[in-house]
């Protein structure tokens, strides 16, 4: 198949769909990968799309069944479907705030909810994303300018499975092989042996330049492509190797008396504004470049497809469901962060509309612009209520998390529509995805943080996007002017770094911005330790030069093995703190 299916194909006749086998497939799987992207959203504010894992392991698993249970009936294709949507809508429950908005309220406020109201919350607005995707599939779905990249590579993927089984059980057997592997060394670092963090010097241990022993770092290096790994590194260097012995040398960081090993945690109080100055702007600039290139918001032709869903969109239970959603958004920002009725119903428009935003987005890039839309959600409520951080960051929230479910379901529907799934049976299988995620998410959150204002924002959690949305509310609620003058100018430079990156990206021809460096990953390395950013760079550089040599067998198992040694480290690394604490009861 081409880069991009045909928007449809011949219709198929559906044997079975939302099936019983099916539904727990997809459940066992979100249950295992869920915790793969808290993990990783902890550690380095990047998360991993799991359909195609789904779609490999669930495969995998029922085609072995029937092979060994002669009365076992086939793993249809519309069964695969089904398995991907609920998993990958359970694993894409961060975007709910999980690892944002959520410890940064409480980094900010010193609150910490329960699990229960935590539960409520990240299912409550990733439902509303639900029922927004819901709306907006007829006029993006028949909109031949979006492509939906991602939705699209898992529709050639689940295709390509079907037509070719032996690629599939082979393509398992590396995603596996590198699960042990990673998970192998964690157990080892975990468990038996802690594996050193060497380091050169003592200086470049101090500034944070050791080499860290996670094959998960390689693994997201692999998937991120050599221009971003690149980034990272480069970023890496300025941050890390330039301005960091700068900062120390002029006292304008303050170290511990008496400490010595890595000064992650000072260093990073000062980086972060310059870094995340850089990100916001960057993604802001090419977003507003984007928006205004996009096809223009016309109706699209009239279709026997767009026919049917004029008929399904109208139907009643939707408009139950995004009037419950609405409801149970607003009901929950009052009583949970006190925020007025009146506001929290503002956050509902702007959650719509920047959600229509980042699914155009979507559409056209296949990138999802999560980290943009919670900046630009928190930068409004900054103008309409100053000075308030509830409000600042989970009205902010309602519209990041909505957006970022919302773009989940949309790829779910490109795939569903060329092969001829049955829409509402999609939405059960999300609605039941970001029900299990909401828990599984808050579970192992609640178990790897247990003291989010002791843990977060050190070297063993960087956590980069809790530090960007806490950033963004202090600076919106203190003012710039609470900042000291060499905090503002690093501001103003890494702002204006970052609106020429995103202008010079989205408005110069591709043959000529990929030369550039990534202002996202840039500006990420400055609120990661520098390790991490060296040893995502790595595995950049290792996949390109093993493309570059061996390109039939990149293609094939790249982002496969990425994708193992990502849930195996994950995995793993959750699993040890599940240990640990109840090691501690």
């Amino acid at each position: 198949m081409g880069r991009y299916a045909a928007t449809t194909t011949p219709a198929l006749r559906v044997e079975r769909e939302l099936s019983p086998r099916a539904v727990l497939t997809g459940a066992v799987l979100g249950i295992l990968l869920t915790p793969s992207n808290v993990y990783a959203g902890l550690k380095i504010g990047w998360s991993f799309n799991m359909s195609i894992i789904a779609l490999l392991v669930g495969f995998g698993v029922w085609q072995a069944a029937v092979r060994r249970f002669k009365g076992q009936p086939s793993w249809t294709l519309h069964e695969s479907n089904i398995n991907q949507t609920v998993a990958s809508a359970a694993a894409s429950i961060i975007s709910g705030g999980l690892v944002a908005p959520i410890p940064a309220f409480t980094l900010l406020t010193g609150r910490q909810l329960d699990a229960i109201p935590m539960m409520a919350w990240v299912f409550s607005v990733s439902f509303l994303g639900i029922w927004i995707a819901w709306y907006l599939r007829p006029a993006l779905l028949n909109d031949k300018a979006l492509k939906f990249p991602e939705g699209t590579a898992t529709l050639e993927t689940l295709q390509h499975i079907y037509n070719h089984g032996h690629e599939a059980v082979a393509r398992i057997r590396v995603l596996f092989s590198a699960a042990l592997l990673s998970g192998g060394v964690k157990w080892v670092d975990e468990f038996l042996w802690s594996i050193p963090r060497w380091a050169p010097t003592a200086q470049l241990e101090r500034l944070t330049f050791t080499a860290d022993p996670s094959l998960l770092l390689i693994g997201f290096g692999g998937i991120i492509g050599i221009r971003v790994g690149l980034s990272l590194l480069f970023g890496a260097v300025l941050a890390w190797g330039c301005l960091a012995p700068w900062l120390l040398a002029h006292g304008l960081v303050q170290t511990p008396a008496g400490s010595s090993g890595p000064q992650f945690a000072s260093l990073v109080e000062w980086l972060l504004w310059p870094g995340v100055s850089l990100m916001v702007c960057s993604t802001l600039a090419s977003l507003s470049i984007q928006f205004v290139k996009a096809p223009d918001f016309k109706a699209p032709e009239r279709s026997s497809v767009h026919t049917a869903f004029d008929r399904s969109t109208l139907a009643l239970a939707p408009a139950v469901g995004l009037v419950l959603s609405i409801v149970l958004v607003v009901f929950l920002q009052a009583a949970l962060f006190g925020i007025d009725v009146w506001m929290a119903l503002l956050s509902i428009p702007l959650a719509v509309c920047l959600a229509v935003v980042a699914a155009r987005v979507v559409g056209a890039t296949g990138i999802a612009p999560i980290g943009a839309i919670g900046k630009l959600s928190q930068l409004s409520f900054g103008l309409i209520a100053p000075g308030q951080v509830p409000i600042n960051l989970m009205s902010a929230n309602t519209a990041g998390g909505a957006a970022g479910q919302s773009t989940d379901l949309m790829n779910d529907f490109k795939v569903g529509l060329a092969i001829g799934a049955t829409p509402k049976k999609q939405v059960i299988a999300q609605c039941i995805g970001i029900f299990i995620g909401s828990i599984v998410g808050v579970i192992v959150y609640m178990a790897l943080i247990p003291d989010p204002k002791a843990m977060l924002l050190t070297e063993q959690w960087p956590a980069p996007a809790v530090a960007t949305w806490k950033a963004v509310a202090e600076t919106l609620t203190h003012g710039l002017g609470s900042l000291s003058p060499t905090v503002r100018w690093a501001i103003l430079i890494g702002g204006l770094a970052g609106i020429a990156l995103g202008l010079a990206d989205s408005l110069l021809p591709k043959r000529l911005s990929r030369y550039l460096p990534s202002a996202a990953a840039l500006g990420l390395a400055f609120v990661l330790p520098a390790s991490t950013s060296v040893m995502m760079s790595l595995g950049a550089i290792l996949t390109w030069l093993i493309g570059q040599r061996w390109p039939q067998v990149s293609e094939r198992f790249a982002i496969t093995a990425a994708a193992g040694l990502i849930a195996g480290e994950s995995i793993t690394g959750v699993g040890a703190s599940f240990w640990a604490m109840l090691s501690n009861l």
